[in-house]
C-alpha cells in the first residue's frame, strides 16, 4: 500500500491524509489502539458526516450488545420473567437461553418473535433515533424529553462519560459475539469443560 501511494497524485495523497488525521482527535481514538480503521471506511475523502454516521451506528450497536451481554448474564444465571409467556402455558423459563431461545429446536413461538420484531421496530422508529436540532452528538436520544442530569455535567465529564460508554459499547460487541461462538461451537465436539464454555450449557 505505502509503494502504491507514492504513485498517487499528490491531491489525491493530500486529500487522504488530510482526511485521515481530521479523525485522529475524535471521541474514541483512546490507546493503546489510537485512530483505528482496519477496513478504511474513512479513507479516501471521508466527510464529518460520513464519521458522524459511522459513529451513530457503533454507539446504538454497543448500546444493543451492552443490552444483549446483560441479558445473557441474567438468563444463565436463572433468572427468568415471571409469569407464562403465552396462553398455552407456557413459562419464560421453559425455553433455552442464549441464541437457542430464537433458533433452537425449543425456540420461543413464532408470534412472540414477532411481537420482539414489532417492539423494536417501535423503539426504532419512535424513540431510538435523533430529533433533528436536538442532538448534541451523534447517538444522543434525549430529544428534549429525558435528560438524567446529563446537562448539569461539565464538557470534560460530558466527554468522559462518553468515551465510557464507547469503550463499554465496544467491549459488549466482542463479548457478546464470543458467547454466541461459544454457544455454536459446543455441538461440534469442544471440550465443554473449558473456562466460560462449560458455563453455557
Amino acid at each position: 500500500l505505502a509503494g502504491a501511494a507514492a504513485f498517487a497524485p499528490a491531491s489525491q495523497k493530500a486529500a487522504s491524509t488530510t482526511s485521515l488525521k481530521a479523525f485522529e482527535e475524535e471521541l474514541g481514538a483512546q490507546p493503546p489502539l489510537g485512530f483505528f480503521d482496519p477496513f478504511g471506511l474513512l479513507s479516501g475523502d471521508a466527510t464529518q458526516e460520513r464519521f458522524d454516521r459511522l459513529r451513530y451506528v457503533e454507539i446504538k450497536h454497543g448500546r444493543i450488545c451492552q443490552l444483549a451481554f446483560l441479558g445473557q448474564i441474567v438468563t444463565r444465571a436463572g433468572i427468568h420473567l415471571p409469569g407464562n409467556i403465552d396462553s398455552a402455558g407456557d413459562k419464560f423459563s421453559d425455553f433455552p437461553n442464549g441464541v437457542a431461545a430464537i433458533f433452537g429446536p425449543n425456540h420461543i413461538p413464532t408470534a412472540g418473535i414477532v411481537q420482539i420484531i414489532s417492539f423494536i421496530g417501535i423503539l426504532e422508529c419512535a424513540f431510538m433515533r435523533e430529533v433533528p436540532g436536538l442532538s448534541e452528538f451523534p447517538g444522543d436520544f434525549r430529544n428534549g424529553y429525558i435528560d438524567f442530569g446529563w446537562d448539569t455535567f461539565d464538557e470534560e465529564t460530558k466527554l468522559q462519560k462518553r468515551a465510557i460508554e464507547l469503550n463499554n459499547g465496544r467491549a459488549a460487541m466482542m463479548g457478546i459475539l464470543g458467547l454466541m461462538v461459544h454457544e455454536k461451537i459446543i455441538p461440534l465436539g469442544y471440550d465443554p469443560d473449558l473456562p466460560i464454555i462449560g458455563h453455557l450449557q
